[in-house]
């Protein structure tokens, strides 16, 4: 099959060599982070059931969760939630099947809800989905020209849900690095067993100037698990010298700042404190897509992609599929072209209707270690479009890539 995929040596400055760079990451228990966990979540227990009942996915896209924040009353020592997080889910799904004269429905609520709570339930440790969320769902059938488009494809290459962009990068720069691996330790296993207090609300936003990084970090804290303003200040101190010991290991060569819960006012009394360990619980809202890009990541100096990856089926939903490719070829082209490039880029753009395996382009950027040189060796290119080739005959792979949670969504 004849491709279309272009490589291009692009003379642009890489992000680690510009003087200001910018990097935001929201954890697990931000609303957005929730938002997405939820269409997804809800996504995979569609499949499931689709593949148990029917044995094989049907045409579903489940991307626009709205979390609406509840109220509470945090107070040192356990506070109470006053008012639940409201959860709804929303999107298209196959939700009946006609078998010859019957037609079978699809318990596609009860699906979505109890795949919304056993998420929290083993994400949030005080959030108790039964009594500080409401989790609904608007679900409707999907249209039928996308329906079609979804059937005729399943014995086959599956033809493109969207006409849309995947986009991915590599290799990480050192504040992207930092900011990615800042909330997952704060989120870890480990850190919780020894930081019980810290919740998982955890947003880290990073700015680099030159040499000198600042790092901006959320957290929520659990007021069950804090006695008093002196014991929250403790804390505090605690999660900033743990991440400046982290930040010791990734960034040796940087001089690091860290500043938590900037907004705090100890002589008033004001702290950011939380009963159940996010800021959903008091009138932070979310939605589907606002967060993370697929990397794990929100990179205002890189090219992203708008679309949201929860939530989208990973059978014929290039917004999904897409964006996971890039990831993946792009490591995978960095490999081999470290010798010759900084940065590699590449960006895939579909048609609605088409093979997902032959896009309308695979464009890799790369930015090169020598700007004298106007393209990169024969052979380099040779083994980039290989690379290409060889991902996109699989692509079929990515699916269950997804439902094995072996690709960052986001």
């Amino acid at each position: 099959m004849a491709r279309n995929i272009v490589v291009e040596p692009i003379k642009f400055q890489s992000v680690r060599e510009m003087r200001v760079e910018l990097v935001e990451r929201k954890g697990v228990g931000h609303p957005d982070y929730i938002a997405d966990s939820a269409s997804e979540a809800a996504s995979r227990a569609l499949c499931e059931y689709y593949l148990k009942e029917f044995g094989t996915i049907l045409h579903h896209n489940l991307d626009k969760t709205l979390l609406v924040g509840g109220q509470a009353n945090p107070r040192f020592g356990g506070g109470e939630v006053i008012e639940p997080v409201y959860i709804v889910v929303a999107g298209r799904a196959t939700t009946e099947i006609k078998a010859g004269d019957r037609v079978e429905k699809v318990p596609f609520g009860s699906i979505i809800v109890k795949a919304v709570k056993k998420w929290i339930r083993e994400n949030m440790r005080f959030l108790n989905p039964e009594e500080h969320v409401v989790v609904d769902y608007m679900v409707r059938k999907g249209s039928a020209d996308l329906v079609a488009v979804f059937e005729t494809g399943k014995q086959q290459i599956p033809l493109a849900n969207d006409t849309s962009i995947g986009v991915g990068f590599y290799p990480l720069t050192p504040l992207e690095q930092l900011v990615l691996e800042t909330e997952r330790l704060l989120n870890s296993r480990e850190y919780k067993s020894k930081m019980p207090a810290v919740g998982e609300d955890v947003k880290v936003m990073g700015l680099r100037k030159d040499k000198s990084i600042k790092l901006t970090v959320a957290a929520a804290f659990i007021d069950s698990q804090v006695k008093d303003i002196g014991e929250y200040l403790n804390y505090k101190q605690q999660v900033v010298e743990d991440i400046l010991n982290l930040a010791s290991k990734i960034v040796p060569d940087y001089n690091v700042e860290v500043n938590v819960n900037t907004a705090d006012m100890p002589d008033k009394g004001i702290v950011y404190l939380t009963v159940t360990g996010t800021s959903a619980e008091h009138g932070d809202d979310g939605a589907t897509g606002r967060g993370n890009r697929a990397n794990g990541l929100i990179t205002p100096m890189r090219p992203i992609s708008l679309e949201a990856t929860a939530g989208k089926n990973p059978v014929n939903h290039v917004g999904k599929i897409y964006n996971v490719l890039a990831e993946i070829l792009a490591r995978k082209i960095y490999d081999v072209s470290s010798d010759y490039v900084r940065d590699v880029y590449v960006e895939i753009l579909s048609q609605i209707g088409k093979p997902i395996d032959n896009p309308q382009v695979v464009s890799i950027k790369v930015i090169p270690l020598d700007f004298s040189r106007s393209e990169l060796p024969s052979n380099i290119v040779s083994e980039i479009e290989g690379i290409v080739n060889d991902e996109l005959n699989s692509i079929k792979n990515i699916t269950r890539m997804i439902l094995e949670s072996r690709v960052s969504l986001y």
